[in-house]
């Protein structure tokens, strides 16, 4: 009697007379067998090729996220990906320098270009209470006033561009 059995609550879908010929299940596995396999086969790294070392990164969600996408365009894993991109910035240690280092500036000049920006930002503040307690600044003291704001403005923006051209 073949069709389904239950068995402790599950389906059994194996014949009734204990596992007698089941002609679907061997075209299932005729067929599997013809299949070509295709995987891809790696010869073992010789132990100078192993990668031994582990190093940890912190990263934020930002950077993995990008890390991540690179590495699948990659077609590889992200600690792959970091390890051939760290490689191939050792072997041009100049240009990555000069990467790094362009990043470490531009930091720099933000933070520099706010710095300046407070204080042409405090030397407002003096000339309008100047003005509020009556006293009349002269043409020359508003014409370098605005002089200031202006290279201000202007630097914060040149900052500004670079870090949006940078990312």
């Amino acid at each position: 009697m073949a069709g389904a059995v239950q068995h402790r609550g599950v389906l059994d879908r194996e014949a009734a007379t204990g596992g007698g010929s089941q002609p679907e299940k061997l075209s299932r596995r005729r067929k599997r067998r013809t299949a070509k396999i295709t995987s891809r086969k790696r010869s073992p790294k010789t132990d100078a090729a192993k990668r031994v070392h582990v190093c940890s990164v912190r990263l934020n969600d930002d950077e993995k996220h990008r890390l991540t996408e690179a590495a699948a365009a990659a077609r590889t894993s992200l600690p792959a990906f970091l390890a051939r991109s760290g490689l191939a910035a050792a072997r041009d240690a100049d240009g990555a320098a000069g990467a790094i280092a362009g990043e470490r500036e531009l930091i720099s000049e933000m933070f520099a270009a706010r710095r300046h920006l407070g204080h042409v930002g405090n030397n407002l503040n003096q000339v309008a209470r100047a003005i509020n307690s009556g006293d009349r600044p002269t043409e020359a003291h508003l014409d370098v006033l605005l002089a200031a704001v202006r290279r201000a403005t202007e630097r914060v923006q040149a900052a500004t561009d670079k870090l949006l051209e940078h990312r």
